[in-house]
């Protein structure tokens, strides 16, 4: 999970993650603020969804007496009437501001609060934009980065604070069921915290929940390939095929020509090339059902694949104007798209340790919290397919490129390429073994995050009334989003499941005596 592919970011602000991990990133898609006024049941104005609430968080869930930090956290009790649940999210690996919007309708954690007469919660990660135990993000301070950590984080929030809201000090669960929602890296946050801590979260939803950590996920671009238009796929693979031929055969030659034409002929080394030719790729992960053709992953596509007007069969136009189409779609947009002004080497380059990109330890650094957590726990490294498999990414990018990443990041922590413990994170919160009363997940065909789910292909996790899993046509958490169920019925489908499932369990829950 090391990617910010979901993220819109301009040329200069892209330029700044120098490699393909931090492109794939699992982030959330944002969603405006809504501009209108927030008002109770009772017709009470109520606060701004955009107002900013403190929690003291314990900095060690293993060491009290260490104190706390301030957590912050967002809400909206639009739809409350007491007796209602709780909605608590976190956008995860983000600072979390402009993600407001998932308190309110427009995503299914207001839909089932507005069902449910419920308030929404969204709560910042630790180590994640303005929530940080420490003033750094160093090693020393990240080592209470963990999992568990994470975890413990919600569990405490949900049993001892006291809401903002009229009556929000009687909240807790036991007196109010409490419902834990997450997509992606906290989707799969959610399934982990409700098998690690059960009985805290009477229900939970899980979007594109990422469940089983993996080392080495070539598995990304499964998706991605099966359902890119096939003409394009057929010339990606064409030309990787090339790449990779001309690396085996030692043809520094070749590959230094073919560099050239993607004005990449600055950049040193042959993996930070493969890598950088990922970046197409990972633009599939910000698609959702309502873009257009004119987003950049299709702009790629159009540009291999139209020669004055007319677009190519499923197998391309073939090597020779794939290499010409690719290349030039670098040079006139690409480039500038995600390096701006920068030099190739500077923005695509991973082996100079001096840039700040590596150093840089001051908070809100997303992307160095964020590969903290993938060298030690969870691996997913978007790595080229084994021999045999189709490729439209480089064989020549496997895992170690990554782990090499995380010596650059953390030398004081890492000596050599670490192994994250996926073994060890999957034995702890169970992975793809999850089998958890009232956790309901939904994920979509067109995800590339789609085979660290519980819906992996050859997985064959049943669907059951206690724990069912729904698969619209989606991408990635497309089922959040409300308007994606106006526009896809496959996600609308799923929508209407998962508030019929909240609607029965949440009628099931008792009050503690």
């Amino acid at each position: 999970m090391m990617w910010v592919a979901l993220l819109v970011l301009s040329g200069l602000a892209r330029a700044a993650i120098p490699n393909a991990m931090l492109r794939g990133m699992q982030s959330l898609p944002k969603l405006s603020v809504p501009e209108r006024s927030i008002i109770s049941p009772n017709g009470t104005a109520l606060p701004s969804i955009a107002t900013v609430y403190y929690f003291d968080q314990l900095i060690d869930h293993n060491d009290p007496g260490l104190g706390t930090f301030q957590q912050r956290y967002w809400m909206n009790w639009e739809f409350y009437e007491p007796g209602g649940p709780i909605i608590l999210m976190t956008p995860g690996e983000v600072n979390a501001d402009g993600y407001e919007g998932y308190t309110t309708n427009d995503t299914i954690n207001g839909l089932i609060a507005q069902q449910q007469n419920g308030a929404a919660i969204l709560i910042e990660h630790r180590f994640f934009g303005y929530s940080n135990p420490y003033d750094n993000l160093t090693s020393e301070s990240l080592a209470l980065l963990t999992i568990q950590q994470a975890i413990d984080d919600l569990v405490y929030f949900a049993t001892t604070a006291d809401l903002p809201m009229p009556g929000g000090d009687a909240v807790k669960p036991g007196q109010v069921p409490w419902v834990l929602i997450g997509g992606s890296y906290s989707g799969a946050l959610t399934s982990w915290t409700m098998v690690n801590k059960p009985g805290i979260f009477w229900a939970g939803y899980a979007s594109s929940a990422v469940v089983e950590a993996i080392t080495d996920y070539y598995a990304y671009f499964t998706p991605i390939r099966d359902y890119m238009p096939q003409n394009c796929s057929s010339d990606v693979q064409a030309v990787i095929a090339y790449l990779d031929g001309m690396f085996a055969a030692n043809d520094t030659a070749g590959i230094q020509t073919l560099k050239e034409t993607f004005g990449l002929g600055d950049l040193v080394h042959v993996d930070d090339f493969a890598s950088a030719l990922q970046y197409n790729l990972f633009d599939w992960q910000s698609l959702q059902p309502d873009v257009g053709p004119g987003a950049m992953f299709f702009e790629f596509c159009d540009a291999l694949e139209v020669k004055d007007g007319v677009s190519a069969g499923p197998q391309g136009w073939g090597l020779d104007n794939a290499i010409y189409s690719w290349g030039n779609f670098w040079n006139t947009t690409y480039y500038n798209y995600v390096c701006g002004y920068e030099d190739a080497e500077t923005c695509l380059g991973t082996y100079d340790t001096s840039q700040p990109y590596w150093t840089n330890i001051t908070v809100d650094n997303s992307n160095r919290s964020w590969f903290w957590i993938v060298c030690n726990q969870v691996g997913w490294y978007q790595a080229g397919p084994p021999e045999g498999q189709p490729a439209i990414v480089s064989r020549i990018h496997q895992p170690i490129y990554d782990e090499r990443d995380c010596v650059n990041m953390f030398p004081d922590a890492f000596a050599y390429p670490p192994q994250p413990t996926v073994a060890e994170t999957n034995t702890m919160y169970a992975g793809w073994n999850v089998n958890i009363q009232r956790l309901f997940f939904a994920n979509g065909l067109r995800d590339p995050w789609r085979e660290a789910t519980v819906s992996a292909d050859g997985l064959n996790k049943p669907n059951t009334p206690s724990m069912p899993i729904f698969e619209s046509d989606g991408f990635h958490c497309s089922d959040l989003i409300t308007e994606n169920g106006v526009v896809d019925p496959t996600v609308a489908a799923v929508q209407v499941a998962a508030l019929s499932y909240m609607h029965d369990w949440l009628a099931e829950w008792k009050p503690n005596a």
